[in-house]
């Protein structure tokens, strides 16, 4: 009998083998394996550093652009077509991508961890100045360069898929550029297969971390290896089960259900909590944020050296460059009908909007509680990043409680990650079928987990961040090629017609009609009378 892997596509036999010898290797040799991902990790952050940098600026620089330019009223699909998704579930799907997940853990823990070790050498760390400096700089790597990342690919994915009624293959989009010989094509399609499910597996391994961190800190169960391998069982069978029911079901009730538990989190905190301090760090967070955008768009330090950048804003660039196949694709799913303007708003203000209100709420909370209440939270942060959210949970009340929801939250919004990745490697590697056979999600659900549990075992956090931007590397050069692809995709597009311009027409073709009628006038009244 054919498995999966012998009887698929190309891109199929190709990715799948690939990611299946990086989790044997992780399995065998497991020592060997953090090892070398540690040496890969400091020639990839210190060679490459300022090319992810600056990709991501200019990315970001292109979508605004597109945006304000009159190819915005476009549509991802017909002229006159229209939404698929009510705005709520749209943002909703949009959170189930793994944005939820990642926001919900990094919410506390990034600006307590800034407010411990600051970005910038020579500034005292746990002053009012670093709180101030942590908040902008959370806001920065939550802010839209990571999210425009996302935009550029669903939207080359989702004017082919839409616009020209192709597949929803990476390679399809980079044909203007590459073109479509098949060695071109299934390569660039097992890059983004390869870099998805390393991606995703990154984000299922931190949520595993965070819940073994939240039983640990509740229950009192230990985070062993055994624990975050039952938890990361657990959610198999929950993604894989949400998977097989299809976008319109599982995968949407899930996303709902995650960004309304979100929401509800988010308001109780924030009545419960200093909530002037909090709306204070939002407006100032904002402000830093914007007055540093391009500072810290290319902020490296070749004078005095020092790895901060390293560990932070590259390691989130090639996060998302290494999710960027697998939330675009998804993305420009569920965006048809929308137009070029709608969509890049969509995605790069809300998300970033609502991650900028998380964080000045939940990380303003744990900043509050160590300045003026004496706490030790940035301590227990630098010791232990899985229990950052519990320990802030602590300051206030029913922390058990909130505790316990902020679990089922991390998982339902990692289970919403992973059904989505699963059905969009399955799209991937079946010739951009929309439709793919359970089978084919079967094999890459294994996959992922198998990849989370040997990494979380073999390497803990370390590991997993490695693994991300390995995947990463070589889709930074593909990044730039879509938005090459992109801009030939637009220029064959009929320039949209400005108001303005429809005005001037519309007047014109008035006169135009009228100017028979007045001719027939002249001749009968003669000219005086006219």
């Amino acid at each position: 009998m054919k498995t999966p892997l012998t009887a698929g596509s190309p891109v199929l036999r190709v990715s799948g083998a690939i990611v299946t010898a990086l989790v044997l290797a992780g399995a065998i040799w497991p020592e060997r394996f953090g090892a070398v991902a540690q040496r890969m990790l400091g020639a990839i952050t210190t060679n490459f550093g300022w090319l992810i940098l600056l990709s991501v600026f200019v990315v970001t620089l292109f979508l605004i652009g597109l945006a304000i330019s009159r190819y915005g009223s476009l549509r991802l699909g017909s002229d006159d077509s229209r939404p698929d998704y009510p705005f709520f579930t749209w943002i909703a799907l949009l959170f189930s991508t793994g944005f939820g997940a990642g926001l919900v853990f990094w919410g506390v823990a990034e600006p307590m961890s800034h407010f411990f070790t600051t970005p910038f050498a020579g500034q005292d760390a746990l002053t009012p100045q670093a709180a101030r400096v942590a908040m902008g700089y959370s806001f920065f790597h939550w802010g839209v360069s990571q999210w425009s990342v996302f935009a550029l690919v669903g939207l080359g994915i989702g004017l082919m898929q839409f616009r020209k009624n192709r597949d929803v293959l990476v390679s399809t989009v980079v044909e203007p550029v590459l073109g479509s010989r098949p060695a071109v094509k299934v390569a660039v399609d097992s890059l983004a297969v390869v870099a998805t499910a390393m991606g995703i597996a990154t984000s299922v391994g931190l949520g595993v971390l965070q819940i073994g961190g939240g039983l640990d800190s509740v229950f009192g169960i230990t985070s062993t290896s055994v624990v975050q391998l039952l938890v990361l069982a657990a959610m198999f069978l929950f993604y894989m089960v949400s998977s097989a029911t299809g976008l319109d079901r599982g995968i949407r009730i899930l996303s709902n259900i995650t960004l309304a538990m979100c929401l509800l989190l988010l308001l109780y905190v924030f009545a419960a909590g200093p909530t002037v301090f909090m709306l204070n760090a939002l407006v100032l967070g904002l402000g830093d944020y914007l007055s540093h955008f391009i500072e810290y768009s290319l902020r490296l330090t070749p004078y005095q050296g020092g790895t901060w950048i390293h560990d932070w804003t590259i390691f989130y660039w090639a996060w998302s460059i290494s999710w960027s196949p697998f939330v675009g694709a998804f993305v420009a799913r569920v965006s048809r009908g929308r137009t070029l303007r709608e969509f890049i708003i969509g995605v790069l203000v809300v998300p970033p909007a609502i991650a900028c209100v998380w964080i000045a709420v939940f990380g303003g909370m744990a900043l509050h509680s160590d300045l003026q209440a004496g706490t030790s939270i940035a301590a227990i942060v630098d010791n232990d990043v899985a229990l950052a959210l519990f320990a802030a949970f602590d300051a206030l009340p029913l922390s058990t409680v909130l505790s316990v929801f902020a679990i089922v939250l991390i998982f339902l919004f990692l289970v919403t990650s992973a059904d989505s990745a699963t059905y969009i490697l399955a799209c991937m590697s079946s010739h951009g079928n929309l439709n793919p056979t359970n089978r084919s999600k079967l094999f890459w659900g294994v996959l992922m987990a198998g990849i989370a549990g040997v990494l979380l075992v073999s390497g803990g956090l370390q590991s997993l961040q490695t693994a991300a931007l390995v995947a990463a590397l070589p889709f930074t050069l593909l990044l730039l090629v879509v938005l090459a692809a992109t801009v030939r995709i637009l220029r064959n597009e009929p320039l949209p017609i400005r108001p303005a311009d429809l005005r001037r027409y519309k007047a014109l073709a008035r006169a135009v009609q009228r100017e028979p009628v007045l001719r027939s006038l002249k001749r009968e009244r003669g000219p005086d009378e006219t």
